[in-house]
């Protein structure tokens, strides 16, 4: 009687080897450290930058471990002190600044960041220590800044294509079209023609509200929009950049995010615990875009072409650049999809893009009249470039601008009208893996600006962990005292129970969760909740000998009657920690987290482990006294 086959011991030996083996990396601290990498996914951080990021290290007298060049174009700095992440970046990014000049400046980000000290053998296994959340080991915190005037000024162009289309329709003549400062302006050629101008104007933009007027003999109907219709656009582009800024965190993998909006046209996006500071701002601020314009005429005006340059040098050489029409055809907001995959015949990138109807039906409709003339792609991408700013009272202010840098990535003859799919090339494999990551997590509807960018020191945090670990002790000093003294030799089996369950909350939660200060919380509950369980069998057990149960049938009977009981509490639990994590927010998922791993590991370590351990010592013999 109580006894345990060979293979359950075995079985739980391994399991207890995989849990100490993934829960090791969290006793290995990782070293400060700042991360240069480029802007753009092609601009790699070479030998002489790397010079350039000793060199500024050197000259402020900040001492490092290691500068080095990693495998995916970046250098990561090791640092000796945590007090030297801040001066480090503002010596890199001052050094940098001096570059400006020789046109190297604001091509690099430099983050700070946290490397990894796990043994690689460690690494080899995928075993990694818990992302710590912003109160625990800090973090990022951004604030970007929705530029909601261009959206605005978006929707009036698109008024004014539509404006001219119903014109066009209606055969209307010698009407001049305009935008200015945020008013259309319709000038007509008779009293006659501003009435049927104004009636379209009212059909097709219900919106806007209109006020006809006659100047200096001329017809004129001047159209903006309404208070409420602004509103309703700011509204719209900040709500579509929030929901883009979500798809870009899931792509980055970040655990326990926090993306919500601030204020009118602001948003806040705070990414706890992330390794690769560097690449979470270059996605989550980059705004790439597509636009797909057919090559201008060669007699098209000034007003219907604009002229662009090749992205590819050699094109750029031969041709020196080529004009395109002003209006797109479609731009990255009529992507559905976009993978990365390669040309079969000439091996080169290319991004696979899917269209919505709307953008599929555009797009053949532009390429099926205009068979035989060039389709441009043009690639967009936003760059922020900073400036001092000397206000009147001397102080110096820093200003960052967005710098739209376009340029033509593809121009090919159009052989037959195109449709919702189709693939476009030009770009280098790691621009094309972006460009395809950005139009699938959506377009922005607007530009965005980092406006507040916080690097969350661990100093706080350090002393949140240690005072969280510090209560991780206490407790469990206690519970093993005094599970010791009142259960003596079944208190050592629960106290082993207890440490192996520690472990396996600890390697469970390092690949998949953010540890937060409630999740130090839920630990340390669950260290009261793991011996709970025991307590409840080792009370069973003293009931069955006081009832003049022999001892083996006793401990059989004690751990049996007992797991109904056990079980029903547990998963009463677990339920309440479901829906604290189904309705909570950020602290109280962190929280529910680590209540629901913490409550199926007792169950495992109480019921099974607690049992194995005691057959090991009274089971298959003959006893005549329990020490309980």
């Amino acid at each position: 009687m109580n006894r345990y086959p060979l293979w359950k011991y075995l079985l739980l030996l391994v399991v207890l080897g995989l849990g100490i083996t993934y829960a090791l990396p969290n006793i290995y601290a990782p070293d400060p450290a700042v991360q240069v990498s480029g802007y753009s996914a092609d601009l790699k951080v070479d030998e002489r930058a790397l010079k350039q990021i000793e060199k500024a290290l050197t000259d402020a007298n900040i001492a490092y471990k290691s500068a080095v060049l990693e495998e995916s174009g970046s250098a990561l700095v090791r640092l000796t002190a945590l007090d030297d992440q801040l001066k480090a970046q503002k010596a890199i990014e001052d050094r940098f600044g001096v570059l400006k000049r020789k046109n190297e400046g604001d091509k690099y980000i430099v983050a700070l960041n946290s490397a990894q000290t796990t043994p690689q053998w460690l690494r080899d296994l995928g075993a990694s220590p818990m992302n710590l959340g912003l109160d625990l080991a800090g973090g990022v915190h951004f604030v970007l800044e929705v530029d909601t005037p261009k959206a605005v000024t978006d929707r009036l162009l698109d008024s004014e294509d539509v404006v001219k289309k119903a014109i066009r329709e209606a055969r209307i003549f010698d009407v001049k079209v305009s935008i200015e400062k945020g008013v259309l302006t319709v000038q007509a050629p008779t009293e006659e023609a501003q009435l049927q101008l104004s009636n379209i104007l009212r059909d097709e933009l219900p919106r806007m509200q209109r006020k006809s007027s006659t100047e200096n003999g001329q017809f004129m109907i001047r159209a903006k929009l309404a208070e409420d219709a602004i509103h309703e656009i700011e509204d719209h582009a900040v709500s579509q950049n929030l929901t883009t800024l979500r798809n870009r965190v899931n792509e980055l993998g970040v655990a326990e995010p926090l993306v919500q909006r601030l204020g009118r046209n602001r948003i806040i996006v705070e990414l706890p615990g992330v390794q690769d500071t560097a690449r979470a701002k270059k996605v989550i601020g980059k705004t790439a875009n597509l636009e797909f314009r057919l090559e201008a005429k060669p007699d098209a005006g000034f007003a219907q072409r604009e002229k662009f340059s090749h992205r590819q040098e050699d094109m750029q050489a031969m041709t020196g650049g080529s004009y395109l029409e002003r209006r797109p055809i479609i731009t990255g907001e009529s992507v559905t999809n976009a993978t990365r995959g390669f040309d079969p015949e000439t091996s080169q990138p290319q991004v696979n893009i899917s269209l919505d109807a709307d953008g599929g039906a555009a797009m053949h409709r532009a390429t099926r009249s205009n068979v035989g003339r060039r389709l441009g792609v043009l690639f967009i991408e936003y760059r922020p470039s900073t400036r001092k700013v000397k206000e009147a009272d001397g102080t110096i202010r820093t200003v960052v601008d967005t710098i739209p840098m376009k340029n033509i990535i593809s121009l090919a003859t159009v052989q037959s009208a195109l449709g919702r799919e189709f693939r476009t090339t030009g770009l280098s494999e790691a621009e094309a893996g972006e460009l395809a990551l950005l139009l699938r997590a959506g377009a922005l509807a607007a530009p965005m600006v980092f406006v507040e960018e916080r690097t969350i020191g661990p100093s706080l945090g350090k002393e949140n962990i240690e005072l969280g670990v510090k209560s991780i002790k206490l407790g469990m000093i206690l519970v093993v005292i005094i599970m010791l003294l009142y259960y003596r030799v079944f208190g050592i089996a629960a106290n082993i129970a207890l440490a192996f369950n520690v472990a396996l909350i600890a390697a469970i939660m390092s690949p998949f969760a953010t540890l937060t200060l409630p999740g130090l919380a839920g630990i340390v509950l669950t260290v009261g909740m793991a011996v709970d369980a025991n307590v409840l069998i080792f009370s069973r057990i003293k009931e069955e000998l006081k009832a003049g149960m022999p001892p083996q049938s006793a401990i059989s009977a004690g751990f049996d009657r007992a797991f109904t009981t056990i079980l029903d509490a547990n998963i009463t639990t677990l339920i309440v920690a479901l829906i604290l994590f189904g309705i909570g927010s950020g602290p109280i998922k962190g929280f529910a987290v680590t209540l629901s791993i913490g409550i199926l590991t007792s169950m495992f370590t109480a019921i099974v482990v607690t049992r194995a351990v005691v057959n090991l010592i009274y089971g298959g013999r003959q006893v005549k006294k329990l020490s309980i």
